[in-house]
């Protein structure tokens, strides 16, 4: 048995040498809370959250509908997303959103100036509506797909 969808698995990418404290990890645990409930029980309509090693080392990661959190800095997935993806949302110059929504497979990154901004990020992907168009995007009715 498959463990993810290349299309429909959400990849959740963060720095590698987070701890389990770590405010980007939380970050990114709210977020697939969210995704996963969303998902109305299709098996692959879910998140996984991966290190930022994980994914350039897996290539069915780079398949997959991504969302990087964390600065350039400490997460080398928004270090390669972010030259590339235009910013959608920004608060100031503090927390941002770049999002290629239009794009397969779709990337977002997520980041802020310090943690409490990617926090800040994070929340308003969410809060804003950006999620639901993300995953409508990427959950929508695939020709040749069983419902």
């Amino acid at each position: 048995m498959k463990l993810i969808d290349h299309a429909e698995t959400i990849v959740i990418a963060i720095a590698a040498e987070l701890g389990p404290g770590a405010t980007d990890r939380i970050a990114a645990e709210t977020l697939k809370r969210a995704i996963d409930s969303r998902g109305a029980g299709h098996p692959y309509r879910r998140a996984v959250i991966v290190t930022d090693l994980a994914w350039f080392d897996t290539l069915l990661f780079h398949d997959s509908p991504t969302v990087a959190i964390g600065g350039a800095g400490v997460n080398g997935v928004t270090g390669r997303f972010g030259t590339e993806l235009p910013t959608v949302w920004a608060d100031g110059d503090h927390a941002f959103i770049q999002a290629a929504l239009g794009e397969v497979p779709q990337r977002v990154t997520l980041w802020g100036m310090d943690s409490a901004a990617t926090h800040a990020a994070v929340e308003a992907f969410i809060g804003r509506g950006w999620l639901d168009e993300f995953l409508d995007r990427c959950w929508r009715f695939r020709a040749g797909a069983l419902a």
